[in-house]
């Protein structure tokens, strides 16, 4: 008998292809990740796409003129938005800037107590309990200083990667079709090719409703910024609570970065700060165990504690990344189990959609 044996040099060499593949991902998760968002992105304007391409007045039932009339009154908007809001918010985030070392130094020595017992009235045990509790965590709110420093630095590569998704959208809405239907001919034989399409057609489906929640939630969180900064008269109370929406979209970083604008407008405009902290706490709570979960359970038909034990052990694994990206996986790990274990369908024969999705899955109407 040889050695090694055929079949066992087989095996061998289908773990260490799978061995590379899995390193291969992982080195470029990043760059994968930024794809990722791309076709969530895409996904997200899609319906606006369709919208004017079929009530376009000049460029009716074309696609990619619809694309770019998308992004053309997208920069519109924002220069819009940033010409009524940018001069007021720029001088307020100087302003912060400016203060911002000397609050955080006054957590850390506890001369924060002095200031707020005046500015509220606390009596002199308030204060000394203040005090002494910041006295306690010292060490905490020491590491919170080096942590914003990163997060600073950080910020404007971030910013970076962001203003690529869209840019990478483009492609996804354009030819997403065709790049599905490529990869599908590239990597699965003919008499497969139905069943996959079947497949990211369910797929497609389910990336869709995964988006419609999304912007449900975000609309939510829209309505209890505007509500609670309006009530509070917080100054650019509209402006924070359209940036808390959108933020929305990304898990943990975009809330504390929603936390720290709001509190750093409010402390810069001596507002309210201290109870717009404590509801945008209360408002996390509702958020993460009670809204979410039902909403994502309801529109991906998963029960809201698979949604919750699915986050958790995706921020366990990913961080932010495994947070994001925890509840579709399970979801497309959903859809995809049930057509494989269910009964054998016939695709030869199965009728096509009748609407093309025209995203990166869309590849059932071919």
């Amino acid at each position: 008998m040889a050695f090694p044996e055929r079949r066992t040099a087989d095996i061998l060499l289908t773990i260490l292809f799978f061995a590379v593949v899995c390193a291969a991902v992982y080195s470029a998760r990043r760059i994968i990740l930024i794809f990722v968002l791309a076709v969530f992105f895409a996904y997200l304007i899609d319906p606006v796409v369709k919208f004017l391409q079929r009530h376009s007045l000049f460029f009716r039932n074309l696609r990619g003129p619809a694309v770019v009339e998308v992004y053309l009154a997208f920069v519109i908007l924002i220069a819009g938005l940033g010409y009524a809001v940018a001069p007021g918010l720029a001088r307020k985030t100087v302003k912060l800037v400016d203060e911002v070392p000397v609050l955080l130094d006054g957590l850390s020595t506890g001369d924060i107590a002095a200031e707020l017992g005046g500015k509220y009235g606390w009596s002199d045990e308030q204060e000394f309990r203040l005090r002494a509790f910041l006295a306690r965590h010292r060490v905490d709110i020491q590491g919170l200083v080096r942590g914003v420093d990163h997060y600073l630095s950080n910020a404007a590569q971030v910013l970076g990667w962001l203003l690529l998704i869209p840019v990478l959208a483009i492609f996804f809405l354009r030819d997403g079709r065709h790049i599905a239907d490529v990869l599908i001919q590239m990597f699965f034989p003919r008499d497969r090719r139905p069943g996959i399409r079947a497949v990211a057609n369910e797929l497609h489906i389910m990336l869709t409703r995964y988006i419609r929640a999304q912007v449900l939630l975000c609309g939510l969180s829209f309505v209890f910024y505007a509500a609670a900064l309006l009530l509070l008269r917080f100054p650019h109370a509209i402006a924070l609570a359209v940036l808390g929406g959108l933020l929305e979209f990304i898990p943990a970083v975009g809330w504390l970065s929603t936390f720290a604008a709001i509190t750093g407008v409010g402390i810069v405009s001596h507002s309210h700060w201290i109870w717009m902290a404590a509801l945008l706490a209360i408002w996390r709570v509702v958020q993460d165990y009670f809204t979410s979960p039902r909403i994502m359970g309801r529109q991906l038909e998963i029960h809201p504690l698979a949604a919750i034990f699915a986050v958790f052990v995706g921020g366990e694994i990913g961080g932010i990344v495994g947070i994001y990206l925890a509840i579709p996986l399970m979801a497309s790990m959903g859809v995809i189990w049930r057509l494989c274990s269910g009964p054998e369908r016939d695709y030869q024969s199965a009728e096509p959609v009748q609407e093309a999705p025209s995203s990166l899955a869309e590849t059932a109407a071919d």
